[in-house]
């Protein structure tokens, strides 16, 4: 193991513990954040849900955020030779996780597209034009613009990755993150400052425990699990770029300190404005995903009068650079990995990325026109949900639960914790161990369970 590791390709690194630490939280903030955390929190208690959440990112979250950091950090490699670097029976795992997020990249820049769409329109049309109940959007998604803005989001974030980890990626998050929380702050100052916001906050913050239920519990799960970047390769790349100086631990900390916070922020910012505009929350706590980014929240920034086309054009800016953050941190995982699977050069792996991606796109772009009458997950379901189902639903989960049964039970915890303790003390050790041996699985295979049995009405979230 020791000379297969040696022999590692030189690679890429971050220029610093912050640098690292931004790319991953950009990762890490994304469209979940922004689409699904505040459904979930109005849904289920608003300050109920919000403990909930933020003892399970601590726990579930970090401790799976550690394991594949670290992986990645002592073998420098993407996730297909960094499990077999360190049992070669352990493979397939990574094949699986190297599939996940070339899965999920082409169907996320669509989404990107989307974004793209709604903040040019916001733009030159205003907000009025947009907030017609679903026939903008429907209209939109069916038409061959959306092919073209699909590509436009792409190219984005390709040029991006082009310029490499220091030229390209950190450069970007350097200037979109801070950005992304100004405005995610701004917003939410300013929205609870709103008549008629103090409700809408009171509601998104006071527990009501009388929501607490399995239900809730399994959600938070899911969206700690979906939101962090875990199990898709991500983390793991990322880790192969770290300096063995950095302080794991506390990188962890503050990449789940970054998800929290924008969580937080985009729920005062989207929960109170549905009240202002429509006197209660049900607008949110009925929608979610593309609903509500697109159909639900339009609407609401069309009832709050003029100021409401403001505050549009700056959500989707914000959004949109939620979105590209986290298409660049896809690509770039799908380049390292052609890289280290195929033996291959970085430009030629990114010709051969690049052009993966957006074939896809333009094939799961079809599904809302020339291909809308394949319908995998049944009537209504597009080629879009399906992927989205495979990879998110079903092969993360599986992915997670491999990876905790490898290190736990092969490997074991002591083969990572030697290499986090090389850059920091590692207090937590033995309930790090504890959790990646015996809860973070049953927890995994809970919110595998669930998820698909709510895919088929079988469950309800």
């Amino acid at each position: 193991m020791a000379s297969e590791i040696s022999n590692a390709p030189t690679r890429s690194m971050w220029s610093g513990k912050w640098a690292f630490i931004l790319a991953a939280a950009a990762s890490a903030v994304g469209l979940g954040n922004l689409w699904r955390f505040p459904y979930l929190a109005a849904k289920y208690g608003g300050g109920m849900f919000l403990l909930t959440y933020l003892v399970l990112v601590f726990t579930l979250g970090v401790s799976l955020l550690l394991l594949e950091i670290t992986l990645g950090r002592k073998t420098r490699f993407s996730a297909i030779n960094a499990f077999s670097s360190l049992d070669k029976r352990a493979k397939f795992i990574g094949v699986l996780a190297s599939a996940v997020p070339f899965l999920i990249t082409p169907y996320y820049c669509i989404i990107g597209g989307w974004v793209a769409k709604y903040l040019t329109a916001s733009v030159f049309d205003g907000v009025g034009a947009i907030s017609d109940g679903g026939g903008y959007f429907t209209t939109f998604i069916t038409a061959n613009s959306s092919f073209i803005f699909a590509l436009v989001f792409i190219a984005l974030a390709c040029i991006v990755v082009a310029l490499g980890v220091k030229g390209g990626i950190e450069k970007a998050n350097l200037v979109m993150m801070p950005l992304l929380l100004v405005m995610a702050l701004g917003l939410a100052i300013f929205t609870v400052t709103m008549p008629g916001a103090m409700e809408g906050a009171a509601y998104y913050l006071l527990p009501d425990f009388s929501k607490f239920c399995p239900e809730l519990v399994i959600a938070a799960m899911g969206q700690v699990f979906f939101s962090l970047s875990l199990a898709m390769g991500i983390m793991i790349t990322y880790g192969s770029y770290l300096g063995s100086k950095t302080n794991l631990t506390q990188a962890v900390t503050r990449i789940g300190c970054f998800d929290i916070g924008v969580s937080f922020l985009a729920g005062l910012m989207i929960v109170p404005a549905a009240f202002i505009a429509f006197g209660s929350g049900e607008a949110v706590a009925e929608n979610s995903g593309p609903s509500l980014m697109f159909i639900a929240l339009p609407q609401v920034f069309d009832a709050m009068g003029d100021i409401g086309g403001i505050i549009a054009i700056v959500f989707f800016v914000l959004v949109l650079f939620a979105a590209l953050t986290s298409a660049i941190s896809l690509l770039e995982t799908c380049v390292s990995i052609v890289q280290d699977g195929l033996g291959k050069g970085r430009r030629e792996a990114m010709v051969i990325t690049f052009t993966f991606v957006a074939v896809m796109a333009v094939f799961v772009n079809l599904g809302y026109n020339g291909l809308s009458f394949i319908q995998p997950l049944g009537e209504g379901s597009t080629l879009l949900d399906t992927f989205d189902f495979i990879s998110n639903s079903v092969m993360m989960p599986v992915v997670a639960l491999l990876t905790c049964l490898f290190v736990g039970w092969v490997v074991k915890p002591k083969t990572l914790i030697d290499e986090i303790k090389t850059s920091s003390k590692f207090v937590l050790e033995k309930a790090w161990t504890v959790m990646i041996k015996y809860i973070a699985p049953v927890l995994v295979v809970v919110i595998l369970i669930a998820y698909v049995a709510a895919q088929f009405g079988m469950f309800s979230m």
